[in-house]
């Protein structure tokens, strides 16, 4: 998050004179109007804005977005993204990637970007797959996946984005899905965080890995399977008739059933999104016996990578003179006397 003059846009703003090059269908096309429709609400300034992403469909999110942009290498947006943020610290980052860009050989430039928290918001499209490449499975790939690239079906155990995070010491880690109308509710709570906030985000690839998600991203039918997080709230979903437990013996969650609404008396548990414990447990619940936990599942601000470095400078300079001319003239100096047309 950033400190700004909130200034009035609408969605509109946001948008550019760009074609949308993303396959019809792609969760794409939902996830730019989510955060076209979240930047007005935040009240950001397209002169004070910066998308910077690095290869792969996702990857082209900087030219739909009427802001200052970079379109960089694979893997190394969060590298470009720190080096912007240290240079202006007043602008307000958004890093843009993918399961494969990200994870794979951005893996470690992600990892950096979380453990150093450099203040930017963090959105990484998760659709299982490479797409842009056609279709070769990436690092979040399920065990079986059919691709080009495993034919017999993949055997890798997949990562996962939200424990990789917060393995790497992210203090803002939170789930959605591309069509979800939650979804600018996340983007928001990740604004307002001031530090590295990191966002998985699932997103169907209409072409390669087809309704993946359905199991509880289908935009009907599958509510029940979602455990939306609020701070403060009971873990409750399928409309309140369950909830998650906390076995105090094995530290292990449980689902139970909820009668009449009493959620305390079925020993509920209450989100706490400081509690790094817990949403480490959140993050590797197994889908199918428990539902897919979304929303913001870690929050615990701490000072940020450039206010340090930020710092150090401040240091380093009190009560020296700028002076480049001296600086050139310290040390040892040579001078050369002549000019090209004298003989050697």
């Amino acid at each position: 998050m950033n400190d700004m003059t909130p200034i009035t846009t609408t969605l509109k703003d946001w948008e550019t004179d760009q074609e949308v090059r993303w396959c019809p269908g792609c969760g794409d096309y939902a996830i730019l109007k989510a955060v076209q429709r979240t930047l007005p609400q935040l009240g950001a300034d397209p002169a004070k804005t910066v998308f910077v992403s690095g290869i792969g469909c996702s990857s082209r999110f900087p030219y739909y977005i009427e802001s200052y942009g970079f379109h960089t290498i694979h893997g190394r947006a969060p590298a470009f993204a720190t080096g912007i943020k240290l240079a202006n610290p007043d602008l307000d980052i958004w890093l843009v990637t993918g399961d494969g860009d990200g994870l794979s050989i951005g893996g470690n430039h992600l990892m950096h970007v979380l453990r150093r928290n450099v203040n930017m918001q963090i959105m990484l499209f998760n659709n299982e797959i490479y797409g842009l490449t056609k279709g070769q499975y990436s690092p979040t790939s399920r065990e079986g996946t059919r691709s080009p690239s495993t034919p017999l079906g993949s055997v890798d155990h997949p990562a996962r984005p939200c424990a990789f995070a917060l393995g790497a010491g992210a203090r803002f880690v939170a789930r959605g899905f591309d069509v979800s109308k939650k979804l600018p509710e996340v983007l928001t709570a990740a604004h307002a965080h001031k530090g590295a906030a990191f966002v998985e985000i699932f997103q169907n690839c209409i072409v390669y890995n087809k309704d993946v998600f359905d199991d509880f991203a289908a935009p009907k039918g599958a509510e029940d399977r979602q455990l939306w997080l609020e701070d403060g709230e009971p873990m409750l979903f399928a409309g309140g008739k369950l909830g998650l437990t906390l076995n105090r013996e094995t530290l292990r969650l449980g689902v139970v059933d909820v009668v009449d609404g009493d959620w305390e008396g079925a020993k509920v548990i209450v989100h706490d999104v400081t509690n790094r414990t817990i949403a480490h447990m959140l993050v590797e619940m197994p889908f199918g016996p428990f539902p897919m936990a979304l929303g913001v599942l870690y929050d615990d601000p701490t000072p940020t990578f450039e206010e340090g470095v930020i710092a150090d400078r401040e240091r380093a300079i009190a009560g020296k003179e700028p002076n480049l001319s001296r600086l050139l003239a310290s040390g040892q100096t040579w001078t050369v006397d002549g000019t090209a047309q004298d003989p050697v």
